[in-house]
Formats: C-alpha cells, sequence, structure tokens
C-alpha cells in the first residue's frame, strides 16, 4: 500500500474526520427492473464518504481516511472529494485491491443493493497506516459498523482510531448501518456494542436497533445507549424522524415532509448534517432538526450524494417550515 500524495490546496484543518469505505455505485434509472431498458447512472457511495461529504456541504471542515484501489474509481471518487473540499490527504493507495462498486434500485423507503466489495483496498487498510496526529487534531471522529463489518482487519483499525481519539478528547461519533449481508447478528451486535461503549455521539436506526437490543420502545432503545456513556444519542425513525436523547432531556423530531423517491445514504446524510450544525451550535435538539432537514432533501433525489443539499438550501426548508 503506497503513501498517499500530499494536498496542499487544504490548508483548514478537519474538524471532523471520517474512517471509512468509500465505494462507487451505479444507480438504476429510467425503466429500472425492465431488464434491457435498465440504465444505471454511476456516482460515488459508502457511509462515510456520504456523511462526510453532507457535513462537508454545511459548511463543517471534513477529512476522510481510507484506502482506494490504485484504479480510475478511485480517481473519480478523488475527484469527488477534491469537489467537495474534503481533505483526502492521507487517503492511501493500495495496488494490490480494488476499489468497492455497488449497484442500487431505488425505492423510497427500502434499500435493493448489488455489492462487490470483497477484497477491497478499504478492507485492507490496517491500523499501522493510522494517521495519529491527524485524529488527534480533529474534534470528532466518525465511524460506522460498516466501518468493521467489511473485513477482520477494518474492525481492528476503528477500534485502534477510536484509542486514538479517546485519548485526545476527540468525540466519538457511531452509526449503527446494520448490513447483516457482510457478519452473523451476534458478532455485529459484538462488535457495535463495543464501540458503542466508546462513542459520545450515537447515530443507531430505530430497526439496527431493535435487532441488536432485542428492544422495540424508542425510549428503551434510548436509555440503553446512552447507559453506554453516549453524551448524545441521536435515534432516526425514518419517515417518522427522529429522537434526540442527552441524560438530561429528549426530544422527538419531526419529518420534513418531502415526495420521497430514494432512501439511499439518508441516513448518513442526516449524521453528516447534525455533526456539522452540532459543531456549530452547541445544541444536539437544533441540530437534529437541522439534520432531519438535509435527510429530507436527500430521499428526494436519487443516489446518494447527488441530492445532499446545501447550507443555504436547508435554510430555507427550515424557514419554509416554521
Amino acid at each position: 500500500m503506497s503513501a498517499p500524495a500530499p494536498s496542499p490546496e487544504i490548508v483548514c484543518p478537519p474538524e471532523i474526520v471520517c474512517l471509512g469505505e468509500p465505494m462507487v455505485e451505479f444507480v438504476a434509472v429510467d425503466g429500472a427492473g425492465q431488464g434491457p431498458d435498465e440504465v444505471y447512472v454511476p456516482g460515488i457511495g459508502g457511509d462515510v464518504s456520504n456523511t462526510a461529504i453532507a457535513a462537508a456541504r454545511q459548511g463543517a471542515a471534513t477529512g476522510i481516511l481510507t484506502a482506494l484501489g490504485d484504479d480510475a474509481f478511485a480517481g473519480k471518487i478523488r475527484q469527488a472529494w477534491a469537489r467537495e473540499g474534503i481533505d483526502a490527504r492521507h487517503v492511501a493507495a493500495d495496488p494490490e485491491a480494488p476499489t468497492g462498486i455497488y449497484f442500487v434500485h431505488p425505492h423510497e423507503s427500502e434499500r435493493h443493493f448489488i455489492y462487490y466489495r470483497a477484497g477491497s483496498a478499504a478492507a485492507r487498510y490496517a491500523a499501522d497506516a493510522l494517521p495519529a496526529a491527524y485524529i488527534a487534531g480533529a474534534r470528532v471522529l466518525h465511524v460506522s459498523a460498516i466501518s468493521q463489518a467489511i473485513s477482520d482487519t477494518a474492525r481492528d483499525t476503528v477500534l485502534a482510531a477510536i484509542a486514538i481519539a479517546r485519548k485526545a478528547g476527540v468525540a466519538v461519533s457511531y452509526d449503527t448501518n446494520l448490513r447483516l449481508k457482510l457478519w452473523p447478528l451476534d458478532q455485529a451486535r459484538a462488535t457495535i456494542h463495543r464501540a458503542m461503549a466508546e462513542a459520545d455521539i450515537a447515530f443507531p436506526s430505530l430497526d439496527d436497533a431493535r435487532a441488536l437490543t432485542g428492544l422495540g420502545a424508542p425510549d428503551d432503545i434510548l436509555d440503553f445507549y446512552l447507559d453506554f456513556g453516549a453524551r448524545i444519542v441521536a435515534l432516526k425513525c425514518g419517515s417518522d424522524g427522529a429522537v434526540i436523547a442527552t441524560p438530561d432531556e429528549r426530544r422527538a423530531i419531526p419529518p420534513v415532509p418531502v415526495a420521497a423517491v430514494d432512501s439511499t445514504g439518508a441516513g448518513d446524510a442526516f449524521a453528516g448534517g447534525f455533526l456539522a450544525h452540532w459543531l456549530a451550535t452547541g445544541d444536539p435538539f437544533a441540530a437534529g432538526s437541522y439534520a432531519s432537514a438535509v435527510a429530507a432533501a436527500t430521499v428526494a433525489g436519487y443516489g446518494a450524494i447527488v441530492p445532499i443539499p446545501r447550507r443555504a438550501e436547508v435554510l430555507a426548508m427550515l424557514e419554509q417550515g416554521r
């Protein structure tokens, strides 16, 4: 794995560092599911990359840690990050492994994916490649269960990054993003709960949390994750909005009404919008309302990142809803 080239155009150190697997996406449009009429539009995805882009579009200085293959797909991802102003100076190139790809058939509430990610460069990104000072200089380290599920190496790399962040006093943000095609539930539960015990900000989704905890009621789930020690739990409830909880208070965040066409990346966009607004204001409840608007705009368009709104659009949505 070769060292990344420096990016001198990035001069602002990131507030948020995201660690995980970026991918190239191909979204089915214009007659999807109709055999020879099926058309795929290329883009980029991967949950923490989506979160990084969402945060950057809200004005947060954002960086990313991972490895990409030495291929054309990697070049497209790097170009996309550069356009978003995301600091990728520490992203490694692995000439012996591919960049992951996936195909998605959009749906307003479900996800239909086909992945080609086994043995990807991101899955081989090891703890000894982590730039400790870079992580320690951030305000938030954001990771997810997918960041850990793609390989044993990736699992341990995330835990090592969390340890660096905790030692430096950097807040740890964790999204449960449960994908049972990647690992069995028992293994997922053990790994996620171990990481959640180190998290300051938890982003479980309601469906994930019910599978992971065996609990049904949102209040019980919030209590479960607060008991792990999280300062903030943002429970994502899909079309029903979200619930934001701290040890002292919890509030339901209503959804922003939109005509949903594709749910891909909505939870990732929520996390990015939340982190950016929380860092700017220190108010988790205002951040929840802001993130709800970011997620709503995202499900109103196709693909993981194209519809993610920028700050001016989000503020206009919130103003209209008053």
